[in-house]
C-alpha cells in the first residue's frame, strides 16, 4: 500500500473567536463557541439551514480527513469486501405467528433496507406489506423505526426518519390496495400502538426542543392537526415512551428520567380511553409493567431492591400498596427483562456480567433455568406478536458463535433452532479463542473484560488490541457476535470489551458507582482494563486502539487526556466531549434529564467543579496525543455536530502528536449511515484507521499498511 506522503496535507485552520462565560466565579473561555449554530433546531429539520461559516468548517474538516486517510483507501475497500462477504444478502428473520399469518422481515439481494412480508400458516402466498428499500430511494437518509400490522390484519403502520434527526413520519398502508392512506403524522418518536378497532392509534409527539413530550390519539381518515392529546409531560427532565403490552390489551405509557419511572395504561378496546396511572412517580422509584389476565406484573426496585424484583398486583388496584412479591430481590443478581405468558413468567437476569434465562410455571411456582456453556456470551428475549404462545423466543450468541434464534417450549423444555446466522464467506468458531478476565481497579473492584483473538495468535510480541467501552446510563455491553470485527481479529488484533462501571454488568451498584460523584470510576476502570491486558501479555503499552461512541466517546476523550501513552489511536463515534458546555446549556434537548446522570452544574458548584475536572474538551493539554478519529452527524439531536468539531479543533491548537481528524456525516444523525451496507462503509473506515494506527503508519509516513489479513 502507498505510504503516507512525507508532508501530508495541512489541517484546515479553525477560526478562534473570543467567548468568555463566568460560572460560579470561574471564567470559562471557549474560542470555538461560534461553531454552535444558533438555529440548531431549524438545522435538525432542514440541514440546508446550516450557516455558511459552520458548513465551510465541517466541509474543510471532511476534506482533510479524506485526504489524510486516502493512502488507506485500498485497505478500506478490502475491508468492505470482507464485511460484505460475511453478510447473507438475501436473508430473512424467523417468522412470528399472529392469527392466520406468519409475519417476518427480510432483505433482498443488494438491498440496504428490509422488506416486510407475511404468509398464511398453511403455506399460502407471500404478501409484501412494505418494501423499505423502495421507500428509501432518492432520500439521502432513511431509517425505518417501527412497523406493525393492525389487529384486524387489514392495514400496516410504519414510521421512518428521513433526516437523521429522529423526527419520524408515521404512515398507514391499506393492504387491500397497497397504497398509503393520506394520513401522515409528522414529528413523532416513531413508536405507535393501534387500538383494538384498527381505526385509531396512539403515538408520541416530539416538541420544538426535540423532546418526546405528548401522547396523542389519531383516528384514521382524519386530519392529524386535529389529533387529541391524551397525555402530556410538562417537566423537560422527563421523557415519554410508548409500547403495546404483551397481552395486546393496553398501550403502556412509560415516563422516566435517569432516576425514576412512572407507567400509565390505555385500554385499547376503548376508542375514548383516558390513561390510568399505575403508581405515582417518586424519587428513585423505577418500575415497568406487563399485563396477564386480571393482574399486572411489575419489575421494580421499590423498597431498596437495588437489583430489582418481580411483583404482581390486581389490575383493578395496581398501585404499590397492592404489590406482592413474585421473584424476590437478591443483591448482585439483577433482573433486566421479563415476559408474561398464559401459564408462565419468564425473566432474564444477569450476574457477574453474564445473563441467564429463568422460567416459572405460575400456578405451581416451579422454576428452572435455561443454561449456556460458553465463558462469555450474549442473550436476549425476542418480541412476540400474539400473547397466547407456549414458547419463548430468544437469541443467543457469543464472541465466537454467530446469532442463533431459538423457540423454547416453556412446558416441555424443548429447544428448537429457528435460525442460525449464516456467514457466506465461512466461519469456524474453533479458529478463535474467547476469554473473560478480570482487571483489578485501584479501589479493589474487579472489572470484567471479554476478549477474542485467533487461536494460535503469537502473544509474545504484544499484538495490537482494540479495546471497546461505554460505561453510562446503566447500559451493559453484551459479549455477542460481530462479523465485522473479525476483519481486525483475522489481521492479528485482540478485540476486548471492558465492562466498566456506569453500566449494569455487575448489577445496579455497578451503575451507581459510575455516575454523578463516582463518574471518574468509569475512566479509571477503562485504564485499569488496558493496563491489565498489557500485564497479562495480550498486548503492549502504546499498541491499544480505543473505541467508544456517544457517552463512550466521552470515555475516549477522558482516558486519552489521562493516559495517552497507552494508546496507538482513538476512534470516537459521535463523542459527547463538550460535556461542561452542554450540561450548562438548558436549551439543548437532553440537558435537563442529564443532570441526574452527571449532576447539575448550573445550580450546584460541586457538580460544576466535578464535570469541569473530566470534561474532555476542557482538559486538552499541551502534550503528545495519539492519532484521533472523531465522527459526527449533522442532524444528531443527542450529541450535536459541534462537539467533535470543537474537540478536534482544540486538540489541534493545543496538543502535539495526532493527526486529529473529524468527519461529519452531512446526511445523518446519531446512528450514522442508515443502510446496512453504508454502515459497513463507515465501519471499514474506522477499522482502516485502527489498523493504520497499530502499524505505525502515521509516524512520519515511513510505514505502509497491508490490506490483507494475517495468516491464520
Amino acid at each position: 500500500m502507498t505510504p503516507l506522503p512525507q508532508a501530508p496535507v495541512p489541517p484546515p485552520p479553525a477560526a478562534r473567536e473570543p467567548h468568555v462565560a463566568r460560572v460560579h466565579g470561574v471564567e470559562l473561555s471557549d474560542e470555538y463557541a461560534w461553531m454552535r449554530a444558533e438555529n440548531w433546531r431549524e438545522v435538525l429539520r432542514d440541514p440546508s439551514a446550516l450557516p455558511a461559516d459552520v458548513r465551510a468548517a465541517l466541509e474543510a474538516e471532511n476534506e482533510y480527513a479524506a485526504q489524510t486517510l486516502l493512502p488507506f483507501e485500498a485497505l478500506r475497500k478490502t475491508l468492505v469486501a470482507e464485511m460484505r462477504g460475511r453478510v447473507k444478502e438475501d436473508d430473512a428473520q424467523a417468522p412470528l405467528p399472529d392469527g392466520l399469518y406468519l409475519y417476518y422481515a427480510c432483505y433482498d439481494q443488494g438491498a440496504q433496507h428490509p422488506s416486510f412480508r407475511r404468509s398464511q400458516e398453511d403455506g399460502g402466498k407471500v404478501e409484501v406489506l412494505l418494501d423499505a428499500e423502495a421507500e428509501s430511494r432518492g432520500k439521502p437518509f432513511f431509517e425505518l423505526a417501527h412497523a406493525r400490522h393492525t389487529p384486524d390484519h387489514a392495514k400496516f403502520g410504519w414510521s421512518a426518519d428521513e433526516k437523521g434527526s429522529e423526527l419520524h413520519l408515521i404512515r398507514v398502508r391499506d393492504l387491500a390496495t397497497g397504497e398509503d392512506l393520506p394520513d401522515v403524522v409528522a414529528d413523532t418518536d416513531g413508536s405507535f400502538v393501534f387500538g383494538a378497532d384498527s381505526a385509531h392509534f396512539y403515538y408520541v409527539r416530539i416538541d420544538d426542543d426535540n423532546r418526546p413530550a405528548q401522547v396523542l390519539r389519531h383516528r384514521l381518515g382524519e386530519d392529524p392537526a386535529r389529533d387529541e392529546i391524551v397525555f402530556a409531560e410538562a417537566d423537560p427532565r422527563w421523557f415519554i415512551h410508548l409500547k403495546r403490552s404483551q397481552s395486546g390489551a393496553f398501550a403502556v405509557i412509560s415516563v422516566s428520567d435517569h432516576d425514576a419511572a412512572e407507567a400509565w395504561l390505555i385500554d385499547l378496546a376503548d376508542p375514548q380511553a383516558r390513561p390510568r396511572r399505575v403508581e405515582p412517580r417518586a424519587p428513585g422509584l423505577r418500575y415497568e409493567v406487563e399485563h396477564r389476565g386480571g393482574r399486572l406484573y411489575i419489575l421494580t426496585n421499590a423498597d431498596g431492591a437495588q437489583d430489582f424484583f418481580l411483583a404482581s398486583a390486581p389490575l383493578e388496584a395496581p398501585g404499590k400498596a397492592s404489590w406482592s412479591c413474585e421473584v424476590p430481590h437478591r443483591p448482585g443478581r439483577m433482573i433486566v427483562d421479563f415476559a408474561v405468558f398464559p401459564e408462565h413468567l419468564v425473566w432474564l437476569e444477569r450476574e457477574n456480567g453474564l445473563p441467564r434465562l429463568m422460567v416459572r410455571h405460575i400456578e405451581s411456582g416451579e422454576d428452572h433455568a435455561v443454561a449456556f456453556d460458553e465463558e462469555a456470551y450474549s442473550f436476549g428475549l425476542e418480541e412476540r406478536l400474539a400473547f397466547d404462545q407456549r414458547s419463548v423466543r430468544f437469541v443467543y450468541s457469543s464472541m465466537t458463535t454467530p446469532r442463533e434464534t431459538y423457540d423454547y417450549d416453556l412446558s416441555t423444555r424443548a429447544r428448537v433452532l429457528r435460525k442460525r446466522q449464516e456467514i457466506p464467506s465461512g466461519h469456524d468458531p474453533a479458529a478463535y479463542v474467547s476469554r473473560r478476565v478480570y482487571a483489578p481497579a485501584a479501589d479493589g473492584e474487579l472489572v470484567p473484560v471479554s476478549l477474542i483473538h485467533r487461536r494460535g495468535l503469537d502473544l509474545s510480541a504484544g499484538p495490537p488490541l482494540l479495546l471497546y467501552g461505554y460505561g453510562a446510563y446503566g447500559h451493559s455491553v453484551p459479549a455477542g457476535f460481530s462479523a465485522p470485527r473479525l476483519c481486525l481479529i483475522d489481521r492479528g488484533f485482540v478485540f476486548a470489551i471492558a465492562h466498566i462501571r456506569g453500566g449494569t454488568d455487575k448489577g445496579w451498584r455497578w451503575y451507581l458507582d459510575g455516575k454523578l460523584e463516582n463518574k471518574k470510576n468509569t475512566f479509571t476502570d477503562f485504564i485499569a482494563a488496558a493496563r491489565h491486558l498489557i500485564a497479562q501479555g495480550f498486548t503492549r503499552e502504546g499498541n491499544i486502539v480505543a473505541h467508544g461512541g456517544s457517552a463512550g466517546g466521552m470515555l475516549m476523550g477522558a482516558v486519552v487526556n489521562m493516559a495517552p501513552e497507552l494508546f496507538a489511536g482513538i476512534v470516537a463515534d459521535v463523542p459527547f466531549v463538550d460535556v461542561l458546555n452542554t450540561i450548562l446549556d438548558a436549551e439543548l434537548p437532553l440537558t435537563p434529564p442529564e443532570w441526574l446522570e452527571w449532576g447539575d452544574p448550573i445550580r450546584e458548584p460541586a457538580a460544576f467543579a466535578r464535570i469541569r475536572s473530566y470534561s474532555p474538551y476542557d482538559n486538552v493539554e499541551a502534550k503528545r496525543y495519539p492519532p484521533i478519529f472523531a465522527l459526527g452527524g449533522l442532524t444528531d439531536p443527542r450529541v450535536t455536530y459541534w462537539e467533535p468539531l470543537k474537540w478536534i479543533s482544540r486538540l489541534r491548537a493545543r496538543a502535539g502528536g495526532g493527526p486529529f481528524l473529524c468527519r461529519t456525516n452531512m446526511a445523518a444523525g446519531h446512528g450514522g449511515a442508515s443502510g446496512r451496507f453504508d454502515r459497513l462503509e463507515e465501519a471499514a473506515l474506522q477499522q482502516a484507521f485502527a489498523i493504520a494506527c497499530a502499524q505505525g503508519a502515521f509516524r512520519a509516513g515511513r510505514e505502509s499498511v497491508s490490506p490483507t489479513p494475517a495468516a491464520p
